[in-house]
């Protein structure tokens, strides 16, 4: 509550390679005249300079002579006792802070106070907690590592006594029901203001002592299952046995051709691992349906103790829920979404299913008359699960028009170019003091704004490295605020303790900044980008991203570009700090702008080849089934946070089976259970759709507002102005209304989650195949 550490978290795991389709148009803004398709900006120097940070090998980093600093620039934090001592000092301020709120009904002036002095607090554990979570993820040293663990552990530990603080809520109670105090809030306090209390409200605040200690303990299980959960979910499993017999004709020339030479000189059986290379290989290349059944059913069967961890962890939400007043555990969590009720969602995935369905039984008939083929049969046969890959083979993924090999510097240019075009913001790269960076692989850009002046900064550590987490993540490490009306001066002191609360004090000052153009002084954002790609060496010369490495980038930008525009008063309501159902909908439209061969154009300083290039559009079948499959998990999901969970007999196993065998297109494979390995319910729970949800959304931004002109500056104004720069300090369907100029959609009820279900995702990226 007091910090949404739970929803931010699991943000931040890594991104599954989607797959692009899609044919496109151009344009851009300048200081010429604007006309139907904007001509394109010739590159700056500082696009030359990305060019040049990103594609020489590094053989050192290259750092400002002129002064030392500590991680971000704080001055303090140049060793792990010294974020120890921040993180103590932090929770003294915390708790004074706390003090002063709970006080806060002695005096009528402190009352109009207690909206902004709770999301200070919330700034303050949060400023801390954030970038431990990243240290820990990021930092080489152990050391590091470990202090960062602990105090992430010892901050969210005070945080979780804040979300029932009984007093915390009253105080807030007392402030939502004063007419004057209410009136006088802005749209975003006001905001700011409901966040708090339906958290509260939905931390058992309001049961007797007993029943919010049966609360804590549900929380509790909750946690530990979960985590055991997702852990197991991606153990490795046991191998099944293949016969050389049933590698022949293997389409593979590579490792399907190795391993038949085994199989003929061993005259063994081979051990297939599900999971891995082998296991994939054998099911897209195996003409003999026997081994695939084997490698698909190996994979997909779950231990007994995996499933009761799953259906312990569905059980104990459900009971949570009906603890705290609500029917099911989706109702509770999804009752401050965009959706707001279990039968919204259902109302959104059963649209589109019944606009989709024709399309992927089509697939799937297609995919029939390949195995009828294959197998020489007069009947047309029944596709199995087993059979997919085979029969459509997983493609990879490619851009809409031939390109030139895209170096890493090329890209960021580009990305700077298109920001340019779009909101009048450019990246900017800057040497980092002594000791700012926790690897010399991690460079600093500033993001400025053509009328503010620099609004805030990204970290780029993007190169893979021994110990380093896989795959891609942003972090927000400080979300904007204002920070001039903070009144500290009014924050209880402890005679004695002024030096050991300065390490946070001084901490807190060093993220203020003034904006030019602006009244006041404001946080400005911070995030950090974290990937895995290749790094450039002399040898190897520039990192050469594959397409699925590009889309990963552009996405990640996204979310970063959300963060930096959204710039709000509030912390709690800064940047992508929104509905959970909404927060994808910036990074998956920045992934629709690689569909447009002028916005590919900006990866060169002379990109008129690539726009006149004709489109490399490939008609996949297996999109449809896919699409349609990822439809079926999140209905899977809404199932497992129903009422049902609570009903006697409920069996998980059974759920997925009767879900697949009448809503599917492919039968359930009797004997396994895939349940166990999605792992997205413990982190997503109740909000699978939301992908799904921001898929179509984004989709159809694009086609309406940007395919015909994507580097149009005012249609990227008009899209800064009314989504990005509120963060989520306004509610998501008077955005998207206003955006699309559809007044229908403003009150976000039944019909208008029908009317998204309605919306094509054909030109949008294709979710992972389970």
């Amino acid at each position: 509550m007091i910090a949404r550490i739970a929803e931010n978290a699991f943000k931040k795991i890594s991104r599954s390679v989607p797959k692009f389709r899609g044919n496109f148009r151009s344009h851009e803004l300048g200081l010429v005249c604007r006309t139907a398709s904007t001509l394109v900006r010739p590159p700056s120097s500082d696009d030359a300079e990305l060019v040049s940070l990103f594609d020489q090998p590094q053989t050192g980093q290259k750092t400002s002579p002129l002064f030392v600093a500590g991680i971000f620039q704080h001055p303090q934090l140049t060793t792990p006792a010294a974020f120890s001592a921040l993180t103590d000092s932090t929770l003294v301020r915390a708790q004074l802070l706390t003090e002063r709120i709970l006080r806060a009904r002695e005096s009528r002036s402190e009352l109009f106070k207690v909206i902004k002095n709770l999301d200070r607090l919330s700034d303050l554990l949060c400023g801390v907690i954030d970038l431990a979570e990243l240290l820990r993820n990021a930092h080489p040293d152990t050391q590091w590592v470990d202090c960062a663990t602990e105090s992430y552990e010892k901050l969210c530990e005070f945080m979780n006594v804040l979300n029932t603080h009984v007093g915390l809520y009253e105080v807030l109670h007392t402030v939502l029901h004063d007419p004057e105090i209410v009136k006088s809030l802005s749209q975003e306090a006001l905001q700011t203001a409901l966040i708090f209390w339906h958290d509260f409200e939905k931390s058992a605040i309001k049961l007797p002592p007993d029943q919010r200690e049966r609360f804590v303990s549900l929380s509790s299980e909750i946690l530990s299952v979960g985590h055991e959960f997702v852990t197991e979910a991606s153990a490795p499993r046991p191998p099944v046995k293949i016969k050389p017999s049933e590698l022949e004709g293997l389409k593979d020339q590579g490792m399907g051709a190795r391993l038949q030479r085994q199989a003929f000189f061993t005259q063994k059986d081979l051990l297939v691992y599900p999971g891995s290379h082998q296991a994939y290989m054998i099911l897209r290349a195996a003409p003999d349906e026997e081994p695939r059944r084997k490698v698909y059913m190996a994979g997909h069967m779950s231990s007994a103790e995996q499933i009761d961890r799953l259906e312990r962890l569905l059980n104990a939400r459900a009971q949570l829920s009906r603890l705290v007043g609500w029917d099911s555990y989706a109702g509770m969590t999804l009752s401050d979404k965009m959706a707001k009720t279990p039968e919204n969602v259902n109302h959104f995935l059963g649209t589109f299913l019944d606009r989709t369905t024709p399309l992927a039984r089509k697939a799937l008939h297609t995919l029939r008359l390949r195995k009828q083929a294959h197998l020489k049969s007069m009947n047309l046969p029944i596709i199995q699960a087993w059979d997919r890959d085979y029969y459509c083979p997983p493609e990879l993924p490619a851009p809409p028009v031939p390109l030139p090999p895209l170096s890493l510097g090329r890209v960021f240019m580009g990305l700077s170019r298109l920001f340019k075009h779009l909101y009048g913001i450019t990246l900017r790269p800057v040497d980092v003091a002594s000791s700012e960076v926790w690897h010399s692989d991690v460079h600093k850009l500033e993001v400025v704004d053509e009328d503010r002046g620099v609004v805030g900064w990204i970290y780029a550590d993007l190169f893979a490295r021994s110990g380093k987490s896989r795959g891609a993540a942003h972090y927000t490490v400080r979300c904007s605020r204002r920070t001039d009306d903070d009144d500290e001066a009014g924050d209880l002191r402890i005679p004695g303790t002024d030096e050991f609360v300065g390490p946070s004090i001084e901490f807190e000052a060093t993220k203020r900044h003034t904006l030019r153009g602006e009244h006041g002084e404001f946080q400005l954002p911070l995030v950090v980008l974290l990937c895995d790609f290749v790094p450039p060496s002399i040898a190897r010369g520039p990192t050469i991203l594959e397409w699925y490495e590009v889309q990963t980038l552009f996405h990640e930008m996204g979310h970063a570009m959300h963060s930096m525009i959204g710039r709000t008063e509030y912390h709690n309501v800064a940047g992508t700090r929104c509905a959970t159902d909404f927060v994808e909908l910036p990074s998956i439209l920045m992934e629709h702008f690689l569909n447009s061969s002028k916005v590919l154009s900006l990866f060169d300083t002379d990109g008129s080849s690539i726009i006149n290039q004709i489109g490399n559009h490939h008609e996949d079948p297996c999109r449809y089934i896919d699409t349609h499959n990822h439809t079926l998990l999140s209905l899977l999901d809404q199932v497992y946070h129903s009422p049902s969970v609570l009903e006697p007999g409920f069996d998980s196993t059974t759920a997925l089976a009767n879900l697949y065998n009448t809503r599917g297109l492919i039968p359930h494979a009797p004997g396994t259970s895939f349940q166990t390995q999605f792992g997205h319910l413990f982190g997503y729970g109740a909000t699978y759709y939301s992908y799904h949800f921001d898929r179509a959304i984004a989709s159809h931004v694009w086609r309406k507002i940007f395919s015909a002109d994507p580097l149009n500056r005012q249609l990227g104004d008009k899209y800064k102005q009314e989504v990005l720069k509120y963060g989520g300090g306004r509610d998501p369907w008077l955005m998207l209304s206003a955006l699309l100029d559809a007044p229908e959609l403003e009150v976000g009820d039944a019909e208008a989650m029908r009317e998204v279900g309605r919306w094509r995702m054909e030109d949008g990226v294709v979710p992972e195949r389970h």
